[in-house]
């Protein structure tokens, strides 16, 4: 399973340069942060559980929380690891959904850029939440 972990680490790569939009669930017309993941799962083949509705605005994220189990993956404390899902907190009522990159850094959906980037590590935002895909 972490050629699987690999796998979703270039599939979220694949997205880079991708349209952001709130929401978004298609490649094609766009991706917000939630829709980059499940993109990347798609493309994998994997499963993708629907999320609980969620703003852009909101301090917590508990609703929500359960679907990353439900999609294969387990909290982790380690290292990050290429195909990690984080959680990170880029102001105090925002939070935010990436995929670590091959390189280490968090391929996600920048509502301020306007599409899906790499921001390189070390992540300029503290981490709330760390998943792994499961490897059994």
């Amino acid at each position: 399973m972490s050629d699987h972990r690999t796998a979703l680490a270039g599939a979220a790569e694949s997205f880079v340069g991708t349209p952001f939009r709130f929401r978004g669930r298609e490649p094609q017309t766009g991706l917000d942060c939630v829709g980059l993941v499940a993109a990347a799962l798609t493309k994998l083949g994997l499963p993708v559980r629907p999320l609980p509705a969620y703003s852009i605005r909101q301090q917590s994220f508990a609703a929500q929380l359960g679907c990353a189990a439900g999609a294969g993956f387990d909290d982790v404390t380690d290292t990050l690891a290429p195909g990690d899902l984080l959680l990170v907190r880029p102001g105090p009522a925002q939070v935010h959904l990436g995929v670590v990159s091959s390189a280490g850094g968090l391929v996600h959906a920048h509502a301020g850029l306007g599409k899906v980037v790499v921001t390189p590590a070390p992540l300029p935002w503290p981490i709330e939440r760390h998943w792994r895909l499961r490897t059994d």
